[in-house]
């Protein structure tokens, strides 16, 4: 039985209740040519079907696909407060990207979701720009997305992003803990800063310290350094993987140091890195003496200036750095892999 239609109320659409279509198709219009300029020769369909459609780059003998799947967490809410949205995007591409090729994978295309309380046309391109910028740096196509206007889901021009990217490896090349072996060679590159991890801590000692966003700091402003866009590795790593055998690789992401470099390694294996390998940036600095964090909090939260680390025998130490190196790459000899002892530490820094 069909409810009973009020009588004498005015008519309600759509638009009234918080959601506009118009200002949705008009996003989609003016996004077409960022994305059209991310695309590969495999790509076969437009933005705006009900699916993106990509074949497999020729070449692949037996080709397994990998899929991963991240967001930018409360770093959105930062962006919100500096009026900076123009990294936040590229942050989206690398959580993903940066996860397939842990495992030796070409990444092929990428799709976003950005979900709102009322679309703001501006905010929404520019946010949407810089997905297209990070899949062009990462080589990937985006091929599709979805924008959902929510009142009453997320407070007024309030945003959340999620991604999905899908790459393809051969079977035989895939990367896994079966090749690190003991003696094995530990190299960390740079990150960008905190990346898209940490941050409800990072908001935190904002708040509790009172540090203004806009300060001056290191060339630019705190709220600068803090947004920074998290870097891309995709065309560094395949660079050493055309030339080297990699035996592991481990993406620093939530969880900092401590918890994700044990990922890469074999059952009774652990990982020694010497202290002071690397330079920290001066973002991590501030951050633990802003907010008395201690040194093991750090590293179980925060990239502490590296990004990636790469695993590989000792004798190709001295070629990965240069080719890092050549493809513009921070890196630096960390440690070495060394079998577990009593203590049952899988990351330890001497």
């Amino acid at each position: 039985m069909n409810d009973p239609a009020p009588q004498g109320g005015e008519s309600l659409s759509y638009r009234d209740a918080g959601v506009d279509i118009d200002r949705g198709n008009a996003l989609v219009r003016r996004i077409g040519p960022v994305a059209r300029s991310t695309l590969r020769p495999e790509v076969l369909s437009e933005i705006g079907g009900f699916g993106g459609l990509c074949e497999i780059p020729a070449g692949y003998r037996h080709p397994v696909l990998v899929a991963a799947t991240d967001g930018v967490g409360t770093k959105l809410k930062l962006a919100s407060e500096c009026g900076r949205h123009d990294g936040v995007g590229i942050d989206l591409v690398a959580m993903c990207v940066n996860d397939l090729i842990v495992c030796g994978a070409e990444p092929l295309f990428f799709l976003d979701y950005y979900a709102t309380g009322k679309l703001g046309l501006e905010v929404a391109e520019t946010v949407i720009g810089g997905i297209a910028g990070g899949c062009r740096e990462a080589g990937c196509a985006l091929i599709g997305g979805e924008t959902a206007e929510m009142p009453g889901m997320y407070g007024g021009g309030d945003y959340d992003l999620a991604g999905f990217a899908v790459g393809v490896v051969e079977r035989d090349g895939i990367i896994s803990p079966e090749r690190v072996a003991a003696g094995d060679r530990l190299i960390g590159l740079a990150s960008s800063g905190p990346h898209s991890n940490g941050y409800s801590l990072i908001r935190r000692i904002v708040e509790v310290s009172g540090a203004d966003l806009a300060a001056p700091f290191a060339g630019g402003s705190l709220g600068g350094a803090l947004l920074a866009p998290t870097r891309i590795y995709v065309r560094a790593v395949a660079a050493m993987a055309v030339r080297l055998r990699l035996h592991g690789l481990a993406h620093i992401t939530g969880g900092g140091i401590s918890e994700n470099l044990p990922r890469m390694l074999p059952e009774g294996m652990t990982a020694r890195l010497e202290a002071g390998s690397w330079p920290e940036p001066e973002i991590f600095h501030w951050l633990q003496r802003r907010g008395n964090v201690a040194r093991g909090e750090m590293l179980r939260t925060f990239n502490c200036g590296l990004g990636m680390i790469v695993c590989l025998a000792r004798e190709d130490e001295a070629d990965a750095l240069a080719i890092l190196r050549e493809a513009g790459e921070e890196a630096f000899a960390i440690g070495t892999v060394a079998p577990g002892d009593d203590s049952g530490a899988t990351v330890v820094i001497d």
